[in-house]
């Protein structure tokens, strides 16, 4: 087994670098937007998340091409499932309660697709990251005169 302790052993370092470059920027871009706004989650974890999913995303991959041992496997899905699992319960952080007023699902979405973003550059599909990032993006800030405080038990019937 080539384990690639100091160097990729499938990945070229161009190709390890720009893809953590592409997870940094797109999810800085995110977070900036949130961060800006004042919402409850700054950038910083935006672009933690993005950069560490990334990593991972590609550290699955040397894994992948780096064993010979055929009783050594990782289930990529499994992975990346758990990834956004765990994603998932820091964005629950940003939501909060006052009262009856319900804040934070923007921030909480968009750090879970942060996380999304890294994951997708991770695994080479830097495209598909820029598009996403950029839908969000642009939604974030075309939404923002429709957006308002939810609050719990409105009564939409009238």
């Amino acid at each position: 087994m080539e384990t690639g302790a100091f160097h990729p052993v499938h990945l070229a370092w161009l190709d390890v670098f720009l893809r953590i470059a592409g997870a940094l920027v797109l999810s800085l871009v995110l977070g900036l937007e949130r961060f800006l706004r004042r919402k409850p989650i700054d950038f910083r974890p935006f672009v933690i998340i993005s950069v560490a999913s990334c990593a991972l995303s590609v550290g699955i991959i040397e894994f992948a091409y780096g064993t010979k041992d055929e009783t050594m496997s990782i289930d990529p899905g499994r992975v990346l499932s758990g990834v956004m699992s765990g994603i998932g319960f820091i964005g629950a952080g940003a939501l909060f309660r006052e009262d009856k007023t319900v804040y934070g699902a923007g921030s909480a979405a968009s750090i879970w697709a942060s996380g999304a973003i890294g994951l997708i550059c991770g695994l080479g599909y830097l495209w598909l990251a820029a598009i996403l990032a950029l839908v969000l993006l642009v939604l974030l800030i075309v939404s923002r005169p429709f957006t308002g405080d939810y609050t719990i038990g409105n009564n939409d019937e009238g």
